[in-house]
């Protein structure tokens, strides 16, 4: 049994973005999508709706007309929805477990605040095995007055490239595949970003170093290049261009941001002493990033 692209739905602008991304994504990897809603009361809902009864009614109206809306964009794609009670982590959890990847809203605060992820999302992301997309509105061109022609048309083109945030510290295979994987079914360009920086004693060298200098980057060039040699004969199709740069790794994966389709980090699932966590980098490329976001789960 395939398994689908899920996506969050609660009838918002950022979820119905989210819908339109992953009925794409559904459609490149030639799967089902599956739409969730998953209902809890909520006391301070606007008046018309403040009933349980018609908060349901309503989410479940809006759940449908969105299945509706996605089969009539996307012909052939096969669409199911469903609407659950219960605890929206506990609930988004187990749908993505059930799916290959997970795809949820992140909301647009402006390019200084960054995006709002909601503690929701933040759980979800920091708890499951399944890789999570976050979408924020504007990924597709007026997305929030898009016509069926507009979303069916082939105005709409992919960035140039997808981006891979790299640590070889801990390198993922399953983060590696999973950036592969998506550049191939996009035809576009793999860009992978390895940050580095010198030792900590280094800057007090009594005089600079440049030969050292040299020396260390082309260490960190060679096993970059080590790492992802097996990928590349995997994906020979995949165009690859290695990036190794020294400074902090959030930062220059923010500004590839700005002309990638996705970015791709991972995410470690040993907990730490505090329970499950997202890293530093991740948290900060999924508040800030200017394209959706894979957040790929590795031990």
């Amino acid at each position: 049994m395939l398994r689908p692209v899920t996506v969050g739905l609660d009838g918002s602008r950022e979820s119905l973005a989210a819908a339109e991304w992953a009925a794409r994504e559904a459609v490149l990897r030639g799967l089902p999508l599956h739409l969730v809603h998953v209902w809890e009361w909520l006391p301070d809902a606007p008046p018309a709706i403040a009933e349980p009864v018609a908060q349901q009614n309503w989410a479940a109206g809006a759940l449908r007309e969105a299945g509706v809306t996605m089969e009539r964009r996307h012909p052939g794609l096969l669409v199911s929805a469903q609407q659950v009670s219960g605890s929206a982590v506990k609930e988004l959890l187990q749908a993505a477990a059930d799916s290959e990847i997970l795809v949820l809203g992140s909301r647009n605060l402006g390019r200084v605040a960054g995006f709002l992820t909601g503690s929701v999302s933040l759980a979800v992301l920091a708890h499951t095995t399944r890789p999570v997309i976050l979408v924020r509105p504007g990924e597709l061109p007026d997305d929030s007055n898009m016509t069926d022609a507009d979303a069916a048309s082939a105005t709409w083109r992919p960035r140039p490239a997808v981006v891979l945030g790299l640590d070889l510290r801990q390198p993922s295979d399953a983060v590696i595949e999973f950036a592969f994987d998506c550049a191939k079914r996009r035809q576009a360009p793999l860009r992978v970003i390895h940050t580095w920086n010198f030792p900590p004693l280094y800057g007090f060298a009594a005089s600079p170093q440049p030969e050292m200098d040299r020396e260390l980057e082309a260490a960190e060039r060679r096993a970059l290049t080590a790492a992802l040699s097996p990928w590349r004969d995997r994906f020979p199709d995949v165009a690859v261009e290695e990036k190794v740069l020294t400074g902090t790794a959030a930062r220059h994966l923010l500004h590839a941001a700005s002309q990638a389709d996705l970015v791709v980090v991972g995410r470690r699932t040993a907990e730490a002493a505090l329970g499950p966590h997202i890293g530093h980098v991740t948290h900060a490329v999924i508040h800030h990033a200017a394209c959706p976001v894979a957040v790929v789960p590795h031990e």
